[in-house]
């Protein structure tokens, strides 16, 4: 039976991926500090659940995966809350990309 919490850990850490990208478009050069520190908390969260989720994953599989959820996340986020464009090729390109963490989740 294939262990579950590896995998949410690596979800989370996806998650917190999007986080420390989206406070990095806030930092403003380091004068808000509210943006600093939301992205030292989110990079050492997402950098710590990768690394959790490594010990049960194969690196280079968990890598892709936090990899594609953050990237994924990122432009959802953009395309929601910073009036970023959408098209359909960029849409096509994003679900590729949810198919194949999808799919190394299935042979992972």
């Amino acid at each position: 039976m294939t262990m579950i919490w590896p995998w949410l850990a690596l979800l989370g850490g996806g998650l917190c991926e999007a986080g420390f990208t989206t406070a990095l478009r806030h930092i403003d050069g380091g004068r808000n500090l509210w943006a600093l520190a939301a992205f030292i908390v989110a990079v050492t969260a997402s950098m710590g659940l990768l690394a959790l989720a490594g010990r049960h994953i194969p690196m280079g599989t968990a890598y892709a995966v936090w990899a594609g959820i953050g990237a994924t996340a990122t432009v959802i986020i953009g395309v929601a809350f910073y009036a970023e464009p959408i098209s359909i090729a960029r849409g096509l390109l994003l679900i590729g990309l949810v198919g194949c963490i999808v799919g190394l989740k299935a042979i992972g």
